[in-house]
């Protein structure tokens, strides 16, 4: 049985354990152009969410994906291949770790370009941002341990923010 997945109300503390998890990770990327990003519903302040930490390690190409995943490896990653997703790799985060999703993503990736593009909107629209707090609380009563039913009944919503035609971009 999957554990209970719950939606909280938005804890500042999350961008100081993002600064913490990015650090030790920019460290051990010493001498690979990476950046690290904070993306997810955490990264938008004043945004309920599951207490899970989403971060974007970023290279420039494809080029550097082997050493990378060496290095995280190294940090006690598992790396997992890239669960369906093209151009993102993803990684389970080490024992005793703040709890966290990694992905190790190119810069040209598509699912980086998502991910950026859906944090930026619902952190420029506070209605917007409202509106899908909503929606995962909605969800997270009906779905509490079914996360793929969970993500899979977002998908709609997240669609619709990355289609649309926004004048302040």
């Amino acid at each position: 049985m999957e554990k209970a997945l719950f939606i909280v109300d938005y804890d500042p503390t999350w961008r100081v354990t993002f600064e913490k998890l990015s650090g030790r990770i920019r460290y051990a990327m010493h001498g690979i152009p990476a950046e690290v990003e904070h993306v997810g519903s955490t990264a938008v302040p004043g945004l309920a969410a599951k207490p899970i930490i989403d971060i974007d390690l970023v290279v420039p190409s494809v080029a550097e994906l082997p050493e990378a995943i060496g290095r995280l490896e190294v940090l006690g990653y598992v790396h997992e291949g890239d669960l369906g997703i093209t151009g993102r790799e993803a990684f389970r985060a080490p024992p005793g770790d703040p709890n966290h999703h990694l992905y190790l993503c190119t810069a040209d990736s598509p699912a980086l370009r998502a991910h950026r593009l859906f944090r930026d909107r619902l952190r420029a629209d506070a209605s917007l941002a409202r509106r899908y707090a909503e929606l995962k609380r909605r969800l997270a009563t009906r779905f509490a341990t079914d996360r793929d039913a969970y993500t899979e009944a977002k998908t709609a919503f997240v669609r619709e923010v990355l289609a649309a035609k926004t004048s302040w971009k």
